[in-house]
């Protein structure tokens, strides 16, 4: 007899068919096969993929510090999720209308994403690939959003990377990233060669390196003061229109004051994207 003919009783302890326990089974083994998780999807079922993730409801508490900061209606929006791991920023911009490209260099994590797509019916709304955030400077297509959200003190050569997202940016970026303790800001833009002391003021723009592992990540980088994340937005030609939440900037492109990289030091930016032709 096919399956589909079949009486299911009902498990009354539960209140759920036979057929509907199957179905969370097969749904958690599959979630249990796709692991670890860092995102805790929430299923349309209500199935969670870590829900004993030791952050709490990761990443749902940080996208309800940044939703209100972001339209209700993306329809016809262009949207971009750098470190897009198993995709929840991804799927909550594709509800709200944008078509999404999400990217990470973990193909653990897009596997996951991928899979996530099509658990939520937003396949056609979604797409995944494997790229670095410097592969950017090769793409020529522009984004009405980024989310650039705790990627940048993963690079390395961080304003070099920031230089190339914010070349993509048609309308708002929203960065986060850990950041130092302390929200001074100390902004001049010219000592003589021996005021050197300045730099050493709380509110001077500064990064940490890490050399080894910070957290038990040898990719944590660096970590950068309050005024340190805010001299690179402007630096790399943003202007910083709101604090979401806590290490959270919400940014926009200010045609007033472009990065140097797109004028009178974009040669530089050329070499060290591969992507143009140094002169002499």
């Amino acid at each position: 007899m096919p399956e589909e003919d079949v009486v299911i009783p009902a498990d009354e302890s539960s209140g759920r068919t036979v057929s509907d326990t199957a179905v969370g089974t097969t749904l958690q083994k599959r979630i249990a096969e796709l692991g670890p998780w860092f995102h805790n999807l929430h299923l349309p079922d209500g199935t969670q993929t870590a829900p004993d993730h030791f952050l709490g409801d990761f990443p749902r508490f940080k996208w309800q510090e940044i939703s209100a900061f972001i339209p209700d209606d993306l329809s016809g929006w262009r949207a971009l999720d750098i470190g897009c791991n198993a995709g929840f920023y991804s799927f909550e911009l594709a509800r709200r209308g944008a078509h999404v490209l999400g990217i990470d260099v973990d193909l653990h994590y897009l596997k996951q994403a991928e899979w996530a797509a099509r658990e939520f019916g937003l396949a056609g709304k979604v797409e995944f690939r494997r790229m670095q955030v410097y592969d950017l400077a090769c793409e020529k297509e522009e984004y009405d959003l980024v989310l650039f959200l705790g990627v940048l003190y993963h690079l390395r050569y961080p304003l070099l990377g920031l230089d190339i997202v914010t070349r993509k940016v048609k309308r708002l970026m929203v960065l986060q990233t850990l950041t130092m303790p302390g929200n001074e800001v100390q902004y001049q833009p010219d000592h003589s060669i021996n005021e050197r002391d300045a730099l050493l003021d709380p509110g001077w723009p500064k990064g940490a390196f890490i050399e080894s592992s910070f957290a038990g990540d040898p990719t944590n980088w660096w970590i950068f003061n309050h005024a340190g994340v805010e001299a690179l937005l402007r630096s790399a030609g943003m202007r910083i229109t709101g604090y979401p939440g806590h290490e959270i900037y919400l940014c926009e492109p200010n045609g007033e004051s472009p990065s140097c990289v797109t004028t009178w030091n974009e040669g530089e930016y050329l070499a060290a994207t591969g992507t143009g032709t140094a002169t002499r």
